[in-house]
C-alpha cells in the first residue's frame, strides 16, 4: 500500500490512501516529518551528486594530458571535520523532530473521565478479522457493545475534540493496525497491549488495513472507519447496546442457528449463543459488510457466507457445513432480522 495509492471498496467506490492526504491530528504530524526530512535528504542528494558531477567534467581527463598519474592528495583536516560535523548535526536535527513527531502521536493514554468527549476502544487483532470492544464514551461505561469489521467514531469540530483511544491487543499472531490518512501504523503483538488514538473532523469512509503478514487472508483482513456527526454515532451506541432482535416470524431460523455448533463460535446477546471466538452476530445487518470488508453486507452475499465461507474468503477459519438447503434459507432468514 503506498503513499499515494487508491483503494476500491466493496461497492466499487474508490478511496484515497494516501499518506499525504491527511484527516487527523497526528496524520499531520507524520506528514509534516516525512515533507521536512525527504528535503533534508533531498538537499544532500543534490549537493552530493552535484558534486559528483562537477568533480568528473573538471577534473577529466583531457587528450593532451600526460598519461601518467595525477597528483594525489592526502587529507585535509578542515575537510575531514566538515564532512563529519555536518552530517552529525543534520541526523541529530532529524532525531530531535522525530521524538518530537513520537510524542505527538504516541501519548499516554488518559483514564476515561466525564466530560472528555473521548471514546476508548479495545481492538483485537483475529486471523483475519478486527474485533471492537467499546468501553467507554465521554466517561460513560458502554457494556457489551462489540462489534467487528467497522470502527464507529464521532468526529471533531474546531471547539470540541473527540478522540479515540485503541487499545490494541491480538488473539492469535502479530498484526498490524493502520489507517493511512488518520494515523501511522502500530504493531498488534500476542501478549503485548499498544496503543493508538484516532482523530478527525472528516465525516465519511475511511479505510486501512492490516500491515503484518498474518498469513493465509492477510490482504483480507481490510479496516474500515466510519466517522460519523456526534449524534449519528450516538444513535449507533444505542441501538447497538440493544439485545438481539426477537422477530417471531423466524422463530425456526433461530432454532436452526442455536442448534448448529455456531454457537460455539459466534455471540449474540440474548441467546444461548455466547461464543467469543468469531464475530459477536448481536447487530450483523448493522454493518454494510461481511468477511471484513471484502463483500457488501446484501441477502445474497450473506446466504453465499453462510453456505460456504471458503468460496469467498479461501483459508478462512470458518469452515462450510454442508447445511441442507432449507436449514441454510432458514439460518440466513434469522440472521437477516439481527439489525
Amino acid at each position: 500500500m503506498g503513499a499515494w495509492a487508491q483503494a476500491a471498496t466493496c461497492d466499487g467506490t474508490s478511496q484515497n490512501l494516501s499518506i499525504f492526504d491527511a484527516a487527523s491530528p497526528d496524520a499531520h504530524s507524520i506528514v509534516s516529518l516525512a515533507v521536512l526530512t525527504l528535503f533534508i535528504v533531498g538537499l544532500i542528494f543534490l549537493i552530493v551528486e552535484g558534486i559528483l558531477f562537477y568533480s568528473v567534467w573538471r577534473f577529466r581527463q583531457k587528450s593532451d594530458d600526460p598519461a601518467d598519474e595525477p597528483p594525489q592528495v592526502y587529507g585535509s583536516h578542515p575537510v575531514e571535520i566538515a564532512w563529519t560535523a555536518a552530517p552529525t548535526m543534520i541526523v541529530f536535527f532529524l532525531v530531535l523532530v522525530t521524538t518530537r513527531t513520537l510524542w505527538e502521536v504516541l501519548p499516554t493514554p488518559p483514564q476515561p473521565r466525564v466530560g472528555d468527549n473521548a471514546v476508548f476502544v479495545r481492538v483485537i487483532g483475529h486471523q483475519w478479522w478486527w474485533e471492537y470492544v467499546y468501553e467507554t464514551y465521554n466517561g460513560r461505561e458502554l457494556n457489551g457493545i462489540i462489534t467487528a469489521g467497522e470502527l464507529h467514531m464521532p468526529v471533531s469540530d474546531d471547539s470540541t475534540p473527540r478522540p479515540v483511544h485503541l487499545t490494541l491487543q491480538s488473539a492469535d499472531v502479530c498484526h498490524s493496525f493502520w489507517v493511512p490518512r488518520l494515523g501511522g501504523k502500530m504493531d498488534v503483538i500476542p501478549g503485548r497491549t499498544n496503543h493508538l488514538v484516532l482523530q478527525t473532523n472528516e465525516t465519511g469512509l475511511h479505510l486501512g488495513q492490516c500491515a503484518e503478514y498474518c498469513g493465509t487472508q492477510h490482504a483480507g483482513m481490510l479496516i474500515r472507519v466510519i466517522a460519523e456527526s456526534p449524534d449519528d454515532f450516538q444513535s449507533w451506541l444505542d441501538n447497538q447496546a440493544k439485545p438481539a432482535v426477537e422477530d417471531p416470524a423466524v422463530v425456526d431460523g433461530k432454532r436452526a442457528f442455536l442448534a448448529q455448533t455456531c454457537v460455539s463460535c459466534h455471540r449474540i446477546r440474548g441467546t444461548p449463543a455466547a461464543g467469543t471466538y468469531a464475530p459477536d452476530l448481536t447487530h450483523l445487518m448493522s454493518r454494510h459488510t461481511l468477511a471484513s470488508g471484502l463483500i457488501t453486507n446484501t441477502p445474497a452475499h450473506l446466504a453465499d457466507w453462510v453456505h460456504d465461507p471458503q468460496t469467498i474468503k479461501p483459508g478462512c477459519l470458518m469452515p462450510a457445513f454442508g447445511l441442507s438447503t432449507a436449514d441454510d434459507e432458514l439460518i440466513v432468514s434469522y440472521l437477516r432480522t439481527l439489525q
